[in-house]
């Protein structure tokens, strides 16, 4: 099993929740080894944006991890963020175009095999499989694992593994995901910095 990365989703966040917000993330960085962080808006935030990414990318680069933003290739070009995550196949090559190999493109939501496909080929620097929609509906774990297993097994571009909960990392790991993305399983727990070293240990990584 390789060297496991993380990607954290932000919660929804609107501008007044910042100064909360930003020591909690300081310490999951500082816990584990996060590759990506995916800064979201809440419903009616969305002109927060600017801030929040401000925010949080001087977070996120002090550790060496990405901050990317859902959804806008060219909001993410103009704030500054390094990478946009789309929530379709169809829109990879669109972000693809627009950011010109400059930042990070990924691709969610790829419910169906041809999804997946459509979006490694139109560019993706990475699919992610498991992830809630935006109805907050997620496939199950048994799902997630076996579309994880069958992406590893045949195709290059990385794979990241949504977990719901912590002791998912650990069999998502194993099947194969480059990356394992968490949510709400550290932002719910009372300790964010525990939670990130758990799942790290769930990974099998060295909590440092």
């Amino acid at each position: 099993m390789a060297d496991i990365r993380l990607y954290l989703f932000t919660p929804p966040l609107a501008a007044a929740a910042l100064a909360a917000f930003a020591p909690r993330l300081a310490a999951a960085l500082a816990a584990g080894d996060v590759a990506s962080v995916l800064a979201r808006a809440a419903p009616g935030a969305e002109g927060d944006l600017k801030r929040i990414v401000a925010t949080l990318s001087e977070i996120a680069a002090a550790r060496d991890a990405a901050l990317l933003i859902e959804g806008d290739p060219r909001l993410a070009a103009r704030l500054g963020a390094d990478g946009v995550h789309v929530e379709n196949a169809e829109a990879v090559a669109e972000a693809v175009a627009s950011l010109k190999g400059e930042r990070i493109v990924g691709a969610g939501g790829l419910r169906l095999r041809d999804d997946a496909m459509t979006a490694a080929e139109g560019g993706a620097d990475y699919v992610m499989f498991g992830d809630p929609g935006s109805d907050g509906e997620a496939p199950s774990l048994t799902a997630t694992l076996e579309r994880v297993r069958w992406w590893a097994e045949i195709f290059q571009t990385p794979c990241v593994a949504y977990a719901a909960h912590l002791e998912d990392v650990a069999p998502l790991a194993a099947a194969g995901a480059d990356f394992v993305a968490l949510g709400g399983a550290v932002w719910e727990a009372a300790d964010p910095a525990a939670a990130v070293e758990q799942a790290m240990r769930q990974a099998g990584r060295t909590v440092a």
